[in-house]
């Protein structure tokens, strides 16, 4: 799954988000807040958030069977009521940065990806909508697995819509959450 291993990744980067990896990004959004999830999946995400009082009002997928179903395509949504979306998309990057660019301009879209992205060349053209990174560290991706996957990850908070939330601190610069215990 990840660049230090051999590891055949899973058709679509299928790799539902496990409870521990959504434990961190809690203590960052609004109480009972709404969410739409455009990368579901199976809905683990859903299922996560949900537990902890937050409500999802659509859940959706770029994929679906084999094929792309262009009105559930998180890089063509046009509207949300909800406070974010939230999602573990898929690490592929021309397909992450296109929901990056368009989920940003629509509502605060808080994304599960690898930490080292933010220092890459390819990061610049988002980092300037990048609000907040909450560090989580190493995932375990698959639950009967003896080990976590290689890379570490981080919630990544995208609004380019350059207004103020109340909720979040922004001044230009982005918040960095180091890792809790």
């Amino acid at each position: 799954m990840g660049k230090r291993s051999d590891f055949k990744r899973r058709a679509r980067d299928d790799y539902p988000t496990p409870e521990a990896a959504v434990l961190p990004l809690l203590p960052h959004l609004k109480p009972s807040s709404t969410f739409d999830e455009p990368c579901c999946g199976d809905g683990q995400l859903v299922e996560h958030l949900e537990n902890f009082g937050h409500k999802c009002l659509r859940a959706r997928d770029l994929y679906l069977g084999l094929t792309i179903d262009t009105s559930m395509d998180a890089r063509l949504i046009t509207s949300s009521d909800a406070d974010y979306f939230i999602t573990n998309p898929p690490w592929e990057r021309d397909v992450m940065h296109a929901i990056i660019e368009n989920l940003s301009k629509i509502r605060p879209c808080w994304l599960l990806i690898d930490a080292d992205w933010m220092h890459t060349k390819q990061a610049i053209p988002y980092m300037s909508s990048c609000r907040s990174i909450v560090s989580i560290g190493r995932v375990k991706w698959i639950p009967d697995s003896k080990s976590t996957g290689l890379d570490n990850c981080c919630w990544y908070l995208f609004d380019a819509r350059q207004r103020m939330w109340p909720f979040h601190h922004f001044d230009g610069t982005t918040c960095f959450h180091a890792r809790l215990p």
